[in-house]
């Protein structure tokens, strides 16, 4: 469920300053995932589904022989050469709705059949036509796949490419540039364009010459026709939840739909299971999973059905679940109360961050203080097996960081990453410390059983940091255990 509309350059902000230096790659790989998600979502909620196409394109080469060195790749019509620009310059395409899912296509060979593609141009000036409409979760190739092709794309490449046409562009191109930006000359940089509708590629390009996917022109239609003010036919009006409704329903409705059960059904079961079977799963939250069949079982919960995991035979969909069930909340678990003051975080001294932690803690309400308590503590546990599942608590910090806290207004910046998964960190690492001291919550027992409201006065005179606390000089104050400096972010957020 997206949060903040998109759908233009503007919004998508390759511009606006970034800080690569302090973004790890997990870091962007994750936000990579979670875009593309929500590009799948808002093509869905356009009627156009970002999947591949399963057959060849009806425009592909007849020449096409089976002899071709690369047909296991050409034959997918992902890169055409048809046409000249208004300059004469040979204009290649690359359809991303075009690329097969990710297990029926060997990347390495696309590399190849890139490179040799090109070989046959690169003498002359040329132009690359990028629609990144089609790109999905399940035919994405990973970030690293990406910057080993761009370093194995030499000069004699970049020189004589005139110009990079990207069309369609999401939030998605906003992480690539920033992975890439330490790569990129500022010259390179100055060749790419980007473009939100055919219209203004045709004010550049005699469309009619290009082998334009009929994907991408429908898709381009029904962007036109959404911002003509004319929603798509398909979108459902809003409708009040189902009784049993689990996703997109706030932590107060769940409760009073599961007999005064705090922790959320959904919550509570796919924790079960991944305990059960999942703590020495490599990669655990890491991987994605197929959005249709998250949107099935999303069905299922709503409607109150029964959901068995081991039915799909996938562990990793339930990671998907949970993550899911987080970002749909219609506030974050941190609450947007809290946004700002964790930005603070890395104002703070290390050894002060726990109990900066614990003081921003006491003002949730008490229903989202037991929601994220059971949540930290199994991620605590899932951090102790990393050994297995190579998910410490600082990789597993910049998966949940996201979906833990964003703004109430549009999303969080590349920038704030940072903060958020650091405080996220220090959660899991230390959960012990920051949940369980003997001042952290104890007088709430006295209060009521629902908790406080949402923007209320502090607890007990305990106020929420509205600034990161004073500190004392750092010789008066040395590092003590449960600061967090032990792991990598905190670490490098130190130095």
């Amino acid at each position: 469920m997206s949060r903040s509309p998109r759908g233009g350059i503007e919004a998508v902000g390759l511009d606006r300053p970034a800080h690569p230096q302090s973004m790890s790659q997990l870091d962007l790989e994750e936000l990579a995932e979670i875009e593309l998600q929500r590009d799948e979502e808002e093509a869905a909620t356009l009627g156009a589904v970002r999947r591949a196409s399963v057959t060849p394109p009806a425009d592909q080469d007849p020449a096409l022989s089976m002899n071709h060195p690369f047909y296991d790749v050409a034959r997918h019509g992902i890169l055409q050469v048809a046409g000249e620009d208004r300059f004469g310059r040979r204009i290649v395409t690359f359809s991303c709705c075009r690329m097969p899912p990710s297990h029926e296509l060997n990347h390495r060979r696309l590399l190849e059949y890139l490179k040799y593609t090109l070989d046959q141009y690169v003498e002359s000036d040329y132009t690359i036509v990028y629609f990144h409409y089609g790109l999905n979760s399940r035919n994405k190739p990973s970030l690293r796949w990406l910057q080993t092709t761009y370093k194995e794309f030499d000069r004699k490449y970049k020189k004589n490419l005139k110009a990079l046409y990207v069309v369609h562009p999401t939030n998605f191109i906003k992480v690539l540039w920033n992975v890439f930006k330490p790569l990129i000359s500022h010259k390179f940089g100055k060749k790419v364009t980007y473009f939100n509708h055919l219209s203004e590629l045709r004010e550049h390009l005699q469309c009619d010459q290009l082998a334009i996917p009929p994907e991408v022109l429908q898709y381009d239609e029904k962007l036109r026709n959404l911002h003509k003010g004319r929603p798509p036919a398909k979108t459902p009006p809003p409708r009040p939840p189902l009784p049993t409704q689990q996703f997109g329903v706030s932590l107060q409705y769940l409760k009073d739909k599961n007999q005064g059960e705090l922790i959320p059904p959904v919550l509570k079961f796919t924790v079960t299971y991944l305990k059960e079977k999942g703590l020495h799963t490599e990669g655990l939250f890491r991987r994605s999973a197929n959005v249709q069949t998250v949107h099935e079982i999303q069905r299922l919960y709503n409607q109150g059905k029964p959901v068995n995991f081991d039915d799909y035979g996938d562990i990793h969909i339930p990671a998907v679940i949970l993550k899911t069930f987080l970002r749909e909340l219609p506030q974050p678990l941190l609450t947007f109360k809290a946004y700002e003051q964790i930005l603070g975080i890395t104002s703070v001294e290390s050894s002060l961050r726990v109990t900066y932690c614990r003081q921003i803690l006491q003002s949730l309400p008490e229903h989202n203080y037991a929601v994220l308590n059971y949540l930290m503590g199994f991620l605590h546990e899932v951090s102790q097996e990393s050994i297995f599942n190579k998910m410490n608590s600082s990789n597993l910090a910049c998966v949940f960081g996201l979906n833990l806290i964003w703004p109430s207004q549009g999303a969080s910046s590349l920038s704030a990453l940072v903060p958020l998964n650091l405080f996220t960190e220090l959660l899991i690492e230390y959960h012990g410390k920051v949940f369980s001291a003997p001042d952290a919550r104890s007088e709430l027992g006295a209060g009521s059983a629902g908790g406080r409201e949402q923007g209320s006065p502090s607890f007990r005179g305990i106020s929420t940091p509205a600034a990161p606390p004073s500190t004392a000089p750092p010789s008066a104050a040395p590092p003590s255990p449960g600061t967090g400096l032990e792991t990598p972010l905190v670490l490098a957020i130190s130095r």
